[in-house]
Protein backbone atom coordinates (compact mmCIF):
# COMPACT_ATOMS: atom_id res chain seq x y z
CA UNK A 1 0.00 0.00 0.00
CA UNK A 2 1.33 3.66 -0.98
CA UNK A 3 -0.37 6.51 1.14
CA UNK A 4 0.56 9.94 -0.50
CA UNK A 5 -0.31 13.43 0.48
CA UNK A 6 1.03 16.94 1.80
CA UNK A 7 0.08 16.61 5.25
CA UNK A 8 2.67 14.61 7.26
CA UNK A 9 0.36 14.83 10.19
CA UNK A 10 -2.81 12.82 9.27
CA UNK A 11 -0.64 10.68 7.04
CA UNK A 12 0.81 9.54 10.65
CA UNK A 13 -3.02 9.41 11.56
CA UNK A 14 -3.80 7.13 8.52
CA UNK A 15 -0.90 4.91 9.30
CA UNK A 16 -2.32 4.62 13.03
CA UNK A 17 -5.24 3.89 12.33
CA UNK A 18 -4.41 1.03 10.37
CA UNK A 19 -2.39 -0.38 12.73
CA UNK A 20 -4.98 -0.46 14.86
CA UNK A 21 -7.13 -2.65 12.62
CA UNK A 22 -4.19 -4.48 10.33
CA UNK A 23 -1.23 -6.66 10.89
CA UNK A 24 1.36 -3.90 9.45
CA UNK A 25 4.67 -2.51 8.75
CA UNK A 26 5.74 0.99 8.03
CA UNK A 27 8.24 0.62 4.96
CA UNK A 28 9.33 4.09 5.05
CA UNK A 29 9.21 6.46 2.01
CA UNK A 30 8.84 4.75 -1.40
CA UNK A 31 11.70 3.52 -2.76
CA UNK A 32 10.37 0.07 -4.75
CA UNK A 33 6.72 -0.87 -5.47
CA UNK A 34 5.81 -3.90 -8.13
CA UNK A 35 8.69 -3.51 -10.11
CA UNK A 36 8.95 0.42 -9.85
CA UNK A 37 11.70 2.51 -8.54
CA UNK A 38 11.71 5.46 -7.05
CA UNK A 39 14.57 7.65 -5.82
CA UNK A 40 13.69 10.71 -4.66
CA UNK A 41 15.74 14.45 -4.88
CA UNK A 42 15.48 17.60 -3.48
CA UNK A 43 14.50 18.33 -7.38
CA UNK A 44 12.13 16.00 -7.54
CA UNK A 45 11.36 12.16 -8.24
CA UNK A 46 12.88 10.07 -10.81
CA UNK A 47 11.00 6.54 -11.77
CA UNK A 48 12.52 3.59 -13.62
CA UNK A 49 11.97 -0.27 -13.85
CA UNK A 50 15.89 -0.79 -14.16
CA UNK A 51 15.65 -3.59 -12.02
CA UNK A 52 12.95 -5.10 -13.47
CA UNK A 53 14.50 -4.89 -17.53
CA UNK A 54 17.87 -6.52 -15.69
CA UNK A 55 15.08 -9.59 -14.47
CA UNK A 56 13.62 -9.84 -18.06
CA UNK A 57 16.96 -9.99 -19.74
CA UNK A 58 18.13 -12.89 -17.06
CA UNK A 59 15.18 -14.44 -18.51
CA UNK A 60 15.41 -14.02 -22.03
CA UNK A 61 18.92 -15.13 -22.26
CA UNK A 62 20.00 -13.72 -25.96
CA UNK A 63 23.11 -15.34 -25.89
CA UNK A 64 24.79 -11.86 -27.13
CA UNK A 65 26.03 -8.42 -25.82
CA UNK A 66 24.62 -6.61 -28.85
CA UNK A 67 22.55 -2.85 -28.16
CA UNK A 68 20.63 -1.37 -30.79
CA UNK A 69 19.71 2.84 -31.01
CA UNK A 70 15.83 2.20 -31.86
CA UNK A 71 13.73 -0.33 -30.51
CA UNK A 72 12.15 -0.66 -33.79
CA UNK A 73 13.19 0.12 -37.61
CA UNK A 74 11.70 2.68 -39.70
CA UNK A 75 8.69 2.15 -41.63
CA UNK A 76 7.97 -1.47 -40.44
CA UNK A 77 4.98 -3.30 -41.21
CA UNK A 78 4.55 -6.91 -39.91
CA UNK A 79 1.67 -8.85 -40.56
CA UNK A 80 0.43 -12.25 -39.21
CA UNK A 81 1.54 -14.33 -42.37
CA UNK A 82 5.49 -13.27 -41.68
CA UNK A 83 7.56 -15.96 -41.45
CA UNK A 84 7.21 -19.73 -39.66
CA UNK A 85 5.20 -20.10 -36.72
CA UNK A 86 7.29 -20.42 -33.37
CA UNK A 87 7.27 -24.00 -31.58
CA UNK A 88 7.07 -22.48 -28.17
CA UNK A 89 4.71 -19.70 -28.57
CA UNK A 90 4.37 -19.14 -24.97
CA UNK A 91 8.12 -17.45 -24.64
CA UNK A 92 6.77 -14.93 -26.92
CA UNK A 93 4.01 -14.17 -24.88
CA UNK A 94 5.59 -13.72 -21.75
CA UNK A 95 8.02 -11.48 -23.06
CA UNK A 96 5.16 -9.80 -24.55
CA UNK A 97 3.29 -9.61 -21.43
CA UNK A 98 6.50 -7.97 -19.18
CA UNK A 99 7.35 -5.58 -22.11
CA UNK A 100 3.55 -4.48 -21.46
CA UNK A 101 4.11 -3.40 -17.59
CA UNK A 102 7.38 -2.12 -18.67
CA UNK A 103 5.64 0.57 -20.50
CA UNK A 104 4.45 1.89 -17.43
CA UNK A 105 7.78 3.88 -16.88
CA UNK A 106 8.89 3.22 -20.15
CA UNK A 107 7.15 5.56 -23.54
CA UNK A 108 9.67 5.07 -25.99
CA UNK A 109 8.74 1.42 -25.90
CA UNK A 110 4.99 1.85 -26.40
CA UNK A 111 4.82 1.92 -30.15
CA UNK A 112 7.07 -1.73 -31.11
CA UNK A 113 5.24 -3.15 -27.52
CA UNK A 114 1.60 -2.09 -28.94
CA UNK A 115 2.56 -3.78 -32.49
CA UNK A 116 4.25 -6.80 -30.99
CA UNK A 117 1.24 -7.70 -28.73
CA UNK A 118 -0.66 -8.11 -31.84
CA UNK A 119 0.86 -11.14 -32.75
CA UNK A 120 0.89 -12.84 -29.36
CA UNK A 121 -1.92 -15.31 -30.87
CA UNK A 122 0.24 -17.03 -33.39
CA UNK A 123 3.33 -15.48 -33.36
CA UNK A 124 6.28 -16.24 -36.13
CA UNK A 125 10.04 -16.05 -35.85
CA UNK A 126 9.78 -12.65 -37.99
CA UNK A 127 7.81 -11.36 -34.92
CA UNK A 128 10.30 -13.02 -32.39
CA UNK A 129 13.29 -11.23 -34.40
CA UNK A 130 11.63 -7.86 -33.53
CA UNK A 131 10.84 -8.76 -30.29
CA UNK A 132 14.60 -9.48 -29.59
CA UNK A 133 15.93 -6.03 -30.89
CA UNK A 134 13.50 -3.84 -28.66
CA UNK A 135 14.95 -6.16 -25.56
CA UNK A 136 18.42 -5.01 -27.30
CA UNK A 137 17.19 -1.65 -27.09
CA UNK A 138 16.30 -2.06 -23.56
CA UNK A 139 19.74 -3.08 -22.49
CA UNK A 140 21.82 -0.32 -24.19
CA UNK A 141 19.08 1.82 -22.57
CA UNK A 142 18.79 0.69 -19.03
CA UNK A 143 19.29 3.87 -16.99
CA UNK A 144 16.61 5.59 -18.77
CA UNK A 145 13.94 6.85 -16.15
CA UNK A 146 11.38 9.33 -15.72
CA UNK A 147 11.34 12.43 -13.67
CA UNK A 148 8.68 14.75 -12.07
CA UNK A 149 9.91 17.97 -10.72
CA UNK A 150 8.91 19.29 -7.15
CA UNK A 151 8.11 22.69 -9.05
CA UNK A 152 6.11 22.34 -12.22
CA UNK A 153 3.55 24.63 -13.62
CA UNK A 154 0.48 23.30 -13.97
CA UNK A 155 -0.29 24.15 -17.66
CA UNK A 156 -1.26 21.05 -19.51
CA UNK A 157 1.04 20.45 -22.87
CA UNK A 158 -0.63 17.74 -25.09
CA UNK A 159 1.42 16.15 -28.33
CA UNK A 160 -0.49 14.02 -30.78
CA UNK A 161 0.27 11.87 -33.79
CA UNK A 162 -0.62 9.40 -36.57
CA UNK A 163 0.80 6.87 -39.10
CA UNK A 164 -1.88 6.60 -41.79
CA UNK A 165 -3.30 3.04 -42.82
CA UNK A 166 0.00 1.43 -40.89
CA UNK A 167 -1.69 -1.43 -40.92
CA UNK A 168 -0.93 -3.55 -43.94
CA UNK A 169 -4.13 -6.15 -42.99
CA UNK A 170 -6.91 -4.14 -41.96
CA UNK A 171 -6.13 -0.28 -43.56
CA UNK A 172 -6.22 0.96 -40.30
CA UNK A 173 -3.95 4.01 -38.50
CA UNK A 174 -2.43 4.24 -35.03
CA UNK A 175 -3.33 6.78 -33.21
CA UNK A 176 -0.32 7.73 -30.33
CA UNK A 177 -0.46 10.87 -27.69
CA UNK A 178 1.70 11.88 -24.95
CA UNK A 179 0.71 14.72 -22.17
CA UNK A 180 2.80 16.83 -20.14
CA UNK A 181 1.74 18.63 -16.68
CA UNK A 182 4.16 21.51 -16.47
CA UNK A 183 7.74 19.64 -17.21
CA UNK A 184 6.32 16.15 -16.38
CA UNK A 185 5.53 13.76 -18.51
CA UNK A 186 1.60 12.02 -17.02
CA UNK A 187 0.38 10.22 -19.80
CA UNK A 188 1.32 8.37 -23.35
CA UNK A 189 -0.53 6.08 -25.40
CA UNK A 190 -0.23 4.13 -28.88
CA UNK A 191 -3.68 2.50 -29.93
CA UNK A 192 -5.32 1.07 -33.28
CA UNK A 193 -7.84 3.47 -34.37
CA UNK A 194 -11.38 1.57 -34.39
CA UNK A 195 -11.87 2.89 -38.13
CA UNK A 196 -10.57 3.36 -41.68
CA UNK A 197 -9.47 7.02 -42.13
CA UNK A 198 -9.57 7.46 -46.09
CA UNK A 199 -6.96 10.77 -45.48
CA UNK A 200 -3.87 11.32 -43.02
CA UNK A 201 -5.59 14.29 -42.34
CA UNK A 202 -8.49 12.04 -40.93
CA UNK A 203 -6.11 9.67 -39.69
CA UNK A 204 -4.78 12.90 -37.24
CA UNK A 205 -7.47 14.20 -36.48
CA UNK A 206 -9.17 10.98 -35.16
CA UNK A 207 -5.64 10.56 -32.99
CA UNK A 208 -6.55 14.51 -31.55
CA UNK A 209 -9.88 13.57 -30.55
CA UNK A 210 -8.50 10.15 -28.61
CA UNK A 211 -6.39 12.63 -26.94
CA UNK A 212 -8.54 15.23 -25.91
CA UNK A 213 -11.09 12.93 -24.49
Amino acid sequence: MIITGDDPEYIAFVKARLRDQFLMTDLGPLRYFLGIEVFSTSDGFYISQEKYIQDLLARAALGDERTVEAPMELNVKLQLTDGDPLSDPMRYRHLVGSLVYLVVTRPDISYPVHILSQFVSAPTTVHYGHLLRVLRYLRGMITRRLFFPRSSSLQLQCYSDATWASDPSYRRSLSAYCVFLGGSLIAWKTKKQTAVSRSSVEAELRAMALLTA
